[in-house]
């Protein structure tokens, strides 16, 4: 079974600066349990804005409990089996085993498809019933019909500029979700989290957040992935613990972004000029 699942507890409050109208359109979708599909660059705060969201909706909760949120990163390799479940082995019999999306169906969780067209084909279409009006869950192995419970919510999401053709959400899929946007936060909202999550202060928070605006605007000359907020934040972290801010930058940037030799000079002269 290749499980890729993680059953968040989300005791505390996980830290999300709103960067648009994201929150009350989730909030209503959430009231109407409506699906939701995010979309956004690797590293935008799409995982932690689920996070953020769930802890509002559900409120904080003990590690003890059934988790309120239950994460899935999906690959080429997840089948429909490994999200439903499957029977195992247990002594002289057969026991039948919850896979994390019907683990999340049954007790009302949220769950959180992260990259849901990495995942193989009959893993989407398996989440078709959950996505309308009769929000349902088939389970072929054990002839089960599993009705959701009714605080359940699906959320997906996926990188539109990072996929290929080949990798794209059919529309059949699209269509059945509430659709989110995301991007990366303009440098003031950026500074804020970078200074927040690795404890750098925020004049050189700033710094950084001006490195990642600027390596982002590479796209132009054909650089295709920018720079994560969260490789930022590896970053502050790096400086926070000590290690020289340009050390730091070619740990958690300028090595991380791309293996390509002119485009990590080209970084590295961005960071040269903003960097002590």
């Amino acid at each position: 079974m290749t499980d890729a699942s993680i059953a968040s507890p989300l005791e505390n409050e996980p830290y999300y600066v709103p960067l648009a109208d994201e929150v009350s359109v989730f909030r209503a979708a959430y009231a109407a349990r409506l699906p939701i599909l995010l979309k956004g660059p690797t590293g935008c705060g799409k995982t932690r804005f689920v996070e953020h969201m769930t802890w509002h909706l559900k409120g904080p909760q003990a590690a003890s409990t059934e988790p309120n949120l239950i994460t899935v990163s999906c690959h080429e390799d997840l089948t429909a089996t490994d999200m439903v479940g499957r029977y195992l082995l247990k002594g002289d019999s057969t026991v039948w085993s919850d896979g994390p999306l019907t683990r999340a169906v049954r007790s009302g969780a949220v769950c959180y498809l992260d990259e849901i067209v990495e995942a193989r084909k009959d893993t989407t279409v398996l989440i078709h019933s959950l996505t309308d009006h009769r929000r349902i869950l088939p389970i072929d192995k054990t002839g089960e019909l599993v009705q959701a419970n009714d605080d359940f919510l699906l959320v997906i999401s996926y990188n539109p500029g990072y996929q290929s053709v080949l990798k794209d959400l059919k529309p059949s899929t699209r269509q059945r979700f509430v659709s989110l946007e995301f991007d990366y936060p303009d440098v003031a909202t950026e500074t804020t989290i970078i200074a927040h999550e690795s404890g750098l202060s925020e004049a050189s928070s700033e710094r950084l957040a001006v490195i990642g605006e600027r390596v982002r605007n590479l796209k132009q000359h054909g650089f295709e992935e920018g720079v994560s907020t969260r490789l930022l934040i590896y970053t502050g972290e790096l400086i926070a613990g000590g290690i020289e801010p340009r050390r730091a930058a070619q740990a958690a940037i300028i090595g991380a972004v791309s293996d390509d030799a002119q485009v990590q000079q080209a970084i590295a002269d961005i960071v040269d000029v903003i960097l002590p």
